[in-house]
């Protein structure tokens, strides 16, 4: 079964490997996951699935292989009215009267006894130690009690139920949407990349075998620890209409000062120009020029910038044309030179991608960035990783 399960998930689409269903048969062995179906669930997607975009192929493949809700829907066709489930009355037994009730003798027996109910009831019932209902002791229905017995709809009580017949409507993850901070950290970890720098941090057991070996005494060898060695240069757009984004672009930010070490950003207003500043409220105070940040971080830093490119064409293509003070050159003939300086230069908009052809300042920049702009969602985000690490 379990073989049947990793070739299913592969015919799926999820792309899992030998090594990962190796190391959850090496959980089980371990008996990880205890004897609860629950528990290996859990266990298996940890193991299998590294995303969530994949999380809803996983749920299917799972319920089909392990007789879930693929027997639930061949099994039962029946539909429930929804007024039958719901909950009037609570049932409580005394732990005699628990005693008393015996149980169908296993699932089989539990499905084929309700597929006769279903044909021979012809209304709503409460209470009771037969009809599906509410409350009472027969195996089916909702808010009742029975030690063996099928769950239709509402919510658990007594968790003794062998079987959940309860309509559950999958919905893929979307791709589209801004998915937190978490997310956006499995997104960028696209671009790092690791190396041994640093001063020595782990116990390297071979290299001390075999120095021993070889020496003829204890020849201790350690290994340095690993960091991320990607430089990433991110240009924040901020204030105007960018207000309208601060939630995302501020989790794009936090998500970004935790994955990359080498993490240098600066601010500018809806187009570069000749300067750039560090802190919003000291921005008329203090600055820095854009030709430094050129000559100081060399051209192997990839460059993020972020904005919604949504501005007057004047301040992309004419001096002068900032909103804000008179620049002596076109915020275009930045652009082009953060571009020449950083082959590695990615535009990230939080605006939708349906949006942009409406807006002519943002087909611009995306021509002017020979189309390397990518929507603020997390497809987008793993293309701009994609693109940063060609």
């Amino acid at each position: 079964m379990f073989v049947q399960f990793f070739t299913a998930l592969k015919s799926a689409g999820v792309p899992v490997t030998l090594r990962e269903y190796l190391t959850l048969m090496e959980a089980m062995d371990a008996d990880l996951a205890g004897r609860r179906v629950e528990d290996f669930y859990y266990l298996s997607r940890a193991a299998l699935v590294k995303d969530e975009r994949n999380l809803d192929k996983f749920d299917r493949v799972f319920g089909h292989v392990f007789k879930g809700l693929d027997l639930i829907e061949q099994a039962l066709a029946a539909e429930i009215p929804e007024e039958w489930l719901r909950k009037i009355t609570e049932k409580y037994l005394t732990e005699e009267e628990k005693k008393m009730i015996e149980a169908m003798g296993g699932l089989d027996k539990l499905l084929e006894t309700l597929r006769k109910r279903l044909e021979e009831q012809k209304g709503r019932h409460q209470g009771g130690k037969k009809w599906i209902g509410t409350g009472g002791t027969s195996p089916f229905g909702n808010a009742g009690y029975n030690p063996e017995g099928i769950r239709i709809g509402g919510e658990s009580k007594h968790r003794r139920a062998v079987k959940v017949w309860d309509r559950r409507e999958f919905k893929d993850l979307d791709d589209s949407v801004e998915l937190g901070t978490r997310n956006i950290k499995i997104a960028l970890r696209r671009l790092r990349k690791f190396a041994r720098t640093g001063a020595p941090d782990e116990f390297d057991l071979d290299n001390t075998i075999k120095g021993t070996a070889h020496k003829g005494y204890l020849d201790i060898h350690m290994r340095p620890e690993r960091h991320n060695t990607i430089k990433v240069l991110a240009l924040f757009d901020i204030g105007g209409s960018m207000d309208w984004h601060v939630k995302l672009i501020e989790e794009l930010f936090s998500a970004a000062k935790t994955e990359f070490k080498h993490l240098a950003h600066f601010y500018f207003h809806n187009c570069l120009y000749e300067k750039v500043w560090k802190e919003n409220r000291r921005r008329f105070q203090e600055t820095t020029p854009t030709f430094d940040v050129l000559h100081k971080y060399p051209h192997d830093y990839k460059v993020v910038i972020v904005g919604d490119a949504s501005m007057s064409p004047y301040e992309i293509t004419a001096p002068g044309g900032s909103v804000e003070h008179f620049n002596e050159e076109a915020g275009a003939v930045w652009l082009e030179r953060v571009t020449r300086t950083y082959p590695a230069c990615v535009w990230l908009n939080p605006v939708p991608e349906e949006q942009w052809d409406y807006t002519y300042s943002i087909r611009m920049i995306r021509q002017m960035m020979s189309n390397r702009m990518y929507p603020l969602t997390l497809a987008g985000l793993d293309k701009a990783m994609r693109e940063l690490v060609r």
